[in-house]
């Protein structure tokens, strides 16, 4: 498993987004961004963090840093996910796992005794270098985007 540290190069990617364009590194190239890892659409905390970040998505914009959601779910559910709760942050479907993996958020998982791999809740802000700036491993969803938002404030400000 990867392990993410402020300062590196963050892993080239080219994601299929749910507004029907691809999001890649090479297009964010230039200004700072945040992903935040997410396990699944619709489930009740990846709904609540997907409605925090939206929540402040204006807030995020003033400051010149897009926040994407990052899920293995397909387009197609993340566009089922995105109408029934008025989502305004785009979601990223990485079927594949490999951004997921490239990242070290794909995970062995357990719950009521059985193993699984799946996504461990993380946000990554990265710079407009392309360098990772903060890492929010294991994320408690209460709060989350409002500090990530205050983060991105600083950076933004570092940079203007």
């Amino acid at each position: 498993m990867a392990t993410l540290t402020a300062g590196q190069a963050f892993p080239n990617f080219n994601l299929p987004a749910d507004d029907g364009s691809h999001v890649s590194d090479d297009r964010l190239k230039g200004k700072p961004f945040v992903l935040f890892f997410y396990p699944k659409d619709d489930t009740s905390g990846c709904t609540l963090e997907a409605l925090d970040f939206t929540a402040l998505a204006k807030d995020f914009a003033a400051v010149g840093v897009p926040v994407y959601g990052v899920s293995p779910d397909p387009v197609a559910k993340h566009c089922k996910f995105r109408d029934k709760h008025g989502l305004q942050v785009p979601l990223l479907a990485d079927e594949e796992h490999a951004l997921l993996e490239a990242v070290g958020v794909w995970v062995q998982k357990s719950m009521y005794g059985k193993t699984y791999l799946g996504v461990e809740r993380t946000t990554v802000l990265v710079d407009a270098e392309g360098r990772i700036h903060r890492v929010w491993p294991k994320v408690k969803v209460d709060g989350h985007a409002k500090e990530v938002l205050a983060e991105a404030r600083q950076l933004a400000g570092a940079k203007a």
